[in-house]
């Protein structure tokens, strides 16, 4: 991947699934080996980050929602209030 091109997590993964078939091939060499593990955990660790990233926001607009929702029900005359 060159400098002007972001990562993202969909690219990461691509290029994951591409090194695991070389690795599979055998074809690669000692020093090849060793580079494109390293290159395939730093992409693992991106990739666990982002989806790190995008469960805690998705944690978070449900815990938005959540409250919301118990808001509008503790207001008078809210679904969920009290009845009489």
């Amino acid at each position: 991947m060159s400098a002007a091109e972001e990562r993202t997590y969909e690219s990461a993964t691509a290029r994951l699934e591409e090194i695991i078939r070389r690795l599979d091939s055998g074809e690669a060499g000692l020093r090849e080996t060793l580079d494109l593990v390293k290159e395939g955990r730093e992409l693992v660790e991106y990739c666990a980050g982002e989806l790190d990233a995008v469960s805690r926001g998705l944690e978070e607009l449900q815990l938005d929602e959540l409250v919301a929702r118990l808001e509008q029900g503790a207001q008078p005359g809210g679904e969920h209030g009290a009845s009489a």
